[in-house]
Parts: structure tokens; sequence; C-alpha cells
């Protein structure tokens, strides 16, 4: 694609990272985030990045709303924002979209690119997985804690992997080492398998990741969660290999030393994402008539602990 116009909506620790990446690049790249005052801090101090890379880039375009960055006619929009927000998004997208703007989702959860493609087409529609743990320092300071090399990025069509080569190379050469894959389904399946599994137990006990695997009751809750979702996977044509389990719980065991992120949001009393993480397993084993038994609990239950914090919809 000609005059890429690059936009990245969220600015949280992801979406910074993103956005600094971009910048090396293009500096006339475009932020969106409605929290108040980023805006002036962001402008006034630009994105520094720390850790595994170190960046600090100065930030021209700066909205607040995404209905405002219309007049510059992105035409590849990054989305960085938490998956219960998609939604609403992608109606706002509306607005900016114009034939030929692709959309990348960054997001966490499984199926995001496919709700993309079921607003503007699947031509429209990219997905990233992004492979780099970061947290916020400050508001607009954020420490890269690791990067497992590569990123990997993908479109929906065959049409467009020569852009998807494009972006992949911009997004290296800024710093964020990406590879464009002829199918990023199946990289998400490899990530969001753990992801799926481990995050809903993480939220409900409040504990890291190796202390789950190392306390039998939590450890058997996790085999099995495994076994239910790697069926899912294969029955959508992603078979993981036997070994997945092997590799998981090994993986788990040497840096398992953290919770997952959704133990924060139920401790700050926010949204979590499950609806597309477990939700979206047990959503697709009843699709397929696949027995999902501990998922429905432990998602059930992670929605039991929302629903005793959330505002109740009138």
């Amino acid at each position: 694609m000609d005059d890429l116009r690059t936009a990245v909506v969220g600015v949280g620790a992801t979406g910074a990272v993103l956005a600094a990446a971009l910048i090396n690049q293009d500096p006339d790249t475009i932020l969106v985030d409605p929290r108040p005052g980023l805006g002036e801090s962001i402008k006034e101090s630009g994105l520094a990045i720390s850790g595994e890379v170190s960046w600090h880039v100065p930030v021209r375009h700066f909205f607040e709303r995404i209905e405002m960055m219309k007049d510059f006619r992105p035409n590849l929009i990054f989305l960085s924002t938490k998956t219960f927000h998609l939604p609403m998004v992608l109606e706002e997208l509306k607005a900016v979209f114009k034939e030929g703007t692709k959309i990348v989702s960054t997001h966490n959860g499984l199926g995001t690119e496919d709700l993309i493609a079921e607003t503007f087409g699947a031509d429209a529609a990219f997905r990233m997985s992004l492979n780099y743990g970061v947290s916020l320092k400050g508001p607009t300071e954020v420490a890269m804690a690791f990067f497992n090399r590569p990123n990997h990025l993908g479109g929906l069509t065959e049409s467009n992997k020569k852009l998807g080569s494009e972006v992949a190379k911009m997004l290296t050469d800024g710093g964020l080492d990406t590879e464009c894959v002829d199918d990023i389904k199946l990289y998400v399946w490899k990530k969001m398998v753990m992801k799926c599994t481990m995050a809903s137990i993480c939220a409900v006990t409040d504990r890291t990741l190796k202390e789950l695997i190392d306390f039998p009751p939590t450890r058997e809750i996790a085999e099995n969660s495994f076994k239910e979702v790697l069926a899912v996977a294969k029955a959508k044509g992603y078979d993981l290999g036997d070994d997945y389990l092997r590799t998981a719980f090994g993986y788990l065991e040497k840096v398992g030393l953290h919770k997952d992120s959704m133990c924060y949001d139920i401790a700050h009393k926010t949204p979590t994402e499950i609806d597309f993480l477990g939700g979206k397993v047990v959503q697709y084993g009843r699709e397929l008539g696949i027995p999902t038994p501990f998922y429905i609990a432990m998602t059930n239950l992670v929605k039991a602990m929302e629903d005793a914090y959330l505002p109740k919809q009138q």
C-alpha cells in the first residue's frame, strides 16, 4: 500500500510500545486514547520505553476520540484497547473507515479479528500476536520485562500477504521484530491456549502461575482445562500436538512467578477480558459439540466475581 498513514487506538502499556515502534519509522503516527490528561502528558514528555528496548520518542498527533482523526485519513489502524471495548471501538471506527483501510487487532483473546471482518469485511482484518510483556511505570513510561522475538502478524485474506510483509518490516525496522505469517490464527491459538486456561484460575484463586501448578488441586483444574481447549483448537483446525501440555507446564514452571493480569482486573474492580478468553472457548465448544465443563466452571466463577462489583445495566 502506498502512502501508509498509521494510527494506534489505545495507548496503554501494549499500545505505547507499538506506537513508539511505529513513530520510530513514521513520526506522524496518530495516537488515540480517551484517558483524561493523557494527551497533555504525551505531548509534553513523549513515550519512553525501557527494559528489553530503550526508546524515547516525541508524539506529534494525539486525539481523545476516534472521530477526531478523520481529517488525517488513517489507513492502517492498530487496536490496542481492552477486548471488551472492541465492539464499541469498531462502531466508532465507522466514522473514519474508508475503502482500503486495514485494521490490526493486537488484543488478548480469541476471535477479535473475526469481529473486525464481520464489521468491515475480511480484507480489512489483520491480527497480531504479541510476544512481549510490559507494564506501565507512569502515564507515558512503559517497562518491557521480556520480548520473545518475533511478534507475528497476518491478514485474513491471501491478497493482504504483501501488505502484511511490508507492515512487519516497518515494525521490525522500528525495533519491534515482527514476522508476517500465512496463518495468523495458528499463532493466536498457540499463545491463547495458555492465556485462556490460566487467566481465570489465577483470577479466582489470586495466586501466581507457579503457585497454581505447584498446588495439586489447581494443577488438576489446569490440566483438565488444557485438555478441553486443545480439543476445541483441534476441532477448529489447529492441532497443537501431543507435546503441548508438557511444554506448557515446563514454560509455566520457568516463568510463572507472576499473576495473570486478570487478577489485577478483579482486585481493581474493573471489567475482565473473560468473554474473549475462557468465554470464547466455551462458546466454540458449544458450537462444535465439545464438552468444556472445567472451562464453563472457571468462566462462570469469574463472571460471578465481576457481577459483585460491576454496575448493573438497567
